[in-house]
């Protein structure tokens, strides 16, 4: 049913709340009050009744009237843009655009018919400026000069247009997609790390021609156990997770007496020792030793040099950095979750938590510098990734949000709304909705900040990469926002300003000369990837789910240039494994079905069915029978018969891996985000390994296009003279 009164509609309307959504099925479903009264309540908006939802209407209708700017304007180059500026009635203004290189252009005024009304006893006019088309890109500051004196806010102009960096050229990119952590090293502390990133990148460029690993994110966790595994549900999407640091790699390591290399020797044989029998990936046990090596290494001290570069990393950094790290050092405290702090300590301004940072300057600048030491080994991984010879290298991965106990949400406050979740309805895969357990950024408080924390986490994800994947791409555009206590499925679409937040993605992009990927899967509404498009974004192609309007696997000759294409995707189970009907399998264990588990595996022998049929007509199969290998093989020649400008191959495909990674809709119920790189038998593989597999370069040959597969190097060691 519709919405019980028309305030309540007009309000859900104006803050971007819809109140109505199509299912995975094609049904039109209809929002109900209570989500919506509780989605408002999030944004400090009291709708319980008609006269509140009447009396915060007219509120809302006002607001604009009573600033003389809009707090941020957006604008694409090339189009001009109208600004409304509100005063006294009567009264003169003028406005110009400063520009962040310096000099100043003005803004013309153009008729504006729109009446003066009153506001707080002050008859008040509205005046319209046109801002110019030929604006650089860039973040400028609009200022606006009348009688009473300035007032500026912020101006960003965005490329109309990203489209491929120059790095790429005009050939196809390839790359592999992997999990980070699960790719370890014999030399490794039981974690895959950045040296672990570096070396792989090299093996990518150099043995297999890939132009990009694109890894998981590797978003800051928490600083004590326990660790959550999902690198999709961080505490910081602006600072790295320290685990992924190589103690060793840090100069100040060679530096170590006798005794300190010991003692973070014994640190690492222990762990290995207490790894050696465990099955999955262990963030708890390897963070405990590590932090110790870690404080090691600190406590050696900085030689000058290193001392300034340090101290100019931490003026870089900022107050964004120190509260950070000031967080990092409550947590380990006060508890994990700063809303069960003292209530003096749940804000980042209070006079007691500068109390705190006096009274543990030292812990706090630890923590500070496990940032600098994981942005400098990021940095030598993305320049191993350069010198090997790839065109992109690293590409990120950023996660849709973090959760309310983050540190984000501790140091930016209101900015999230306050007892909402975000998630997805339910679809196909996932017929029960999921919820991911993140707190939503409120719409309105991001444009009263100028998009400031989107920028600056952006600006950092790209510093030492040549591309970023955006998780949830539509979270740009709208978000699913799930009201507390309700089931995953009672929650309603909340809009963003899509157009904001992308030209800010594109403009930090270009400067990076970066690639940006947009994951683009699920409930999507049609106009967005038009609108994706438009902006040189890519999208996301998944071969299983990209269908024809009969049904049966869209033709290669059909898919989209403009996306990374790629047989599987982490949500789903490794190629061999979803051939094998895995994924409905596990679905079914851990109740997340709606069908039948006959009926389900039937789609999914009719899906896997029509998708061989589709290989053999092609002639990208023609063995028979035909093994998983030589069905994992041929779609993947299947990829590179499209004409995608880029393409993807998991690194489990590339080792005959079977188990996924994540069960969405799972938390506890499945080892999610704990599974090592593991061989078609299960055993975990090393990077060691992984560098002989002959499964892997027979892939890459097909990923390069060669005629006939590659062959594996004698020797790793071996030298070419």
């Amino acid at each position: 049913m519709a919405l019980s009164n028309p305030f309540l509609a007009e309000l859900a309307t104006a803050f971007g709340i819809a109140t109505e959504f199509w299912d995975w099925k094609g049904r039109l479903t209809e929002v109900t009050d209570e989500t919506v009264i509780a989605i408002l309540a999030a944004m400090d908006v009291d709708a319980s009744d008609p006269g509140r939802a009447s009396a915060a209407l007219e509120a809302l209708r006002l607001r604009p009237w009573t600033r003389l700017l809009p707090p941020c304007v957006v604008m694409e180059q090339g189009t001009a843009k109208s600004v409304q500026v509100h005063l006294p009635d009567g009264a003169w203004v003028r406005l110009a655009v400063r520009l962040e290189e310096g000099g100043f252009r003005d803004a013309a005024q153009v008729a504006d018919d729109e009446p003066p009304r009153w506001v707080d006893g002050v008859l008040t006019g509205q005046a319209s400026f046109e801002l110019p088309a030929d604006l650089p890109v860039g973040y400028h500051r609009l200022q606006a000069t009348t009688e009473a004196g300035q007032a500026e806010s912020t101006l960003v102009v965005s490329p109309a247009f990203l489209g491929f960096p120059a790095a790429m050229g005009e050939k196809r990119a390839w790359g592999y997609a992997a999990q980070l952590y699960s790719v370890t090293s014999e030399d490794s502390w039981g974690f895959g790390d950045l040296l672990d990133l570096a070396d792989l990148s090299t093996w990518s460029a150099t043995q297999q021609f890939a132009s990009y690993v694109l890894v998981n994110p590797l978003h800051a966790a928490q600083p004590v156990p326990p660790i959550e595994a999902s690198p999709y549900l961080p505490t910081s999407r602006r600072y790295v997770n320290p685990l992924y640091i190589r103690p060793e790699q840090i100069p100040e390591y060679a530096e170590l007496d006798e005794r300190s290399r010991n003692r973070v020797a014994q640190l690492k044989a222990r762990l290995k020792k207490e790894l050696a029998t465990e099955p999955l990936i262990s963030r708890d046990q390897v963070w405990v030793a590590k932090i110790d090596a870690l404080r090691v290494v600190y406590d050696h001290g900085l030689r000058p040099a290193r001392r300034m570069a340090f101290n100019d990393f931490l003026r870089r950094e900022g107050r964004s950095l120190t509260q950070f790290a000031t967080w990092s050092a409550l947590v380990s405290r006060f508890g994990g979750d700063w809303r069960d702090w003292p209530a003096e300590l749940r804000r980042p301004s209070s006079p007691t938590v500068a109390l705190f940072a006096e009274q543990h300057v030292d812990q706090i600048i630890f923590y500070a510098w496990l940032q600098w030491i994981a942005d400098n080994q990021l940095r030598a991984a993305q320049s191993a990734a350069k010198d090997a010879g790839m065109r992109i290298g690293i590409m990120n991965d950023l996660a849709v949000g973090v959760g309310g106990s983050s540190a984000e949400a501790w140091t930016y406050g209101n900015l999230f709304a306050d007892r909402i979740g975000v998630g997805a309805p339910p679809d196909h895969f996932n017929q029960t909705g999921q919820d991911w357990g993140q707190a939503p950024w409120r719409p309105d408080r991001l444009d009263d900040l100028s998009y400031a924390p989107f920028r600056s986490m952006v600006a950092g994800l790209l510093r030492h990469s040549g591309g970023i994947r955006v998780d949830h791409i539509m979270g740009l555009f709208r978000l699913w926002w799930i009201p507390e206590g309700m089931a995953a499925s009672q929650g309603a679409y909340v809009r963003y300003n899509h157009e904001a937040m992308v030209g800010i993605l594109a403009l930090e992009a270009q400067r990076a000369g970066a690639l940006v990927v947009g994951e683009d899967l699920g409930v999507v509404e049609p106009w967005v990837r038009e609108y994706l498009r438009h902006r040189g974004i890519l999208g996301t192609s998944i071969a299983w789910f990209e269908r024809g309007p009969d049904g049966t696997p869209l033709a290669p000759e059909d898919w989209r240039e403009y996306c990374l294409a790629s047989v599987t995707t982490h949500d789903l189970p490794p190629t061999a494994g979803y051939l094998a009907g895995e994924h409905v399998k596990l679905q079914h264990e851990l109740g997340l079905l709606t069908e039948s588990l006959d009926a389900e595996l039937a789609t999914a022998e009719r899906e896997r069915t029509a998708f061989i049929d589709a290989l053999r007509q092609r002639g990208f199969l023609a063995a028979q029978p035909a093994t998983t290998q030589d069905i994992v093989e041929a779609m993947h020649r299947y990829l590179v018969a499209t004409p995608s400008r880029v393409l993807c191959a998991a690194l489990t495909d590339a080792v005959g891996d079977r188990r996924t990674q994540n069960q969405p809709g799972t938390d506890k119920e499945y080892p999610n985000w704990r599974i090592p790189l593991s061989g078609p038998d299960g055993k975990a593989l090393s990077l060691e390994k992984l560098y002989r597999d002959d499964r892997a370069f027979r892939l890459a040959s097909i990923m390069n296009g060669f005629g006939a597969p590659m062959v594996v190097p004698r020797a790793d060691t071996e030298l070419v003279i």
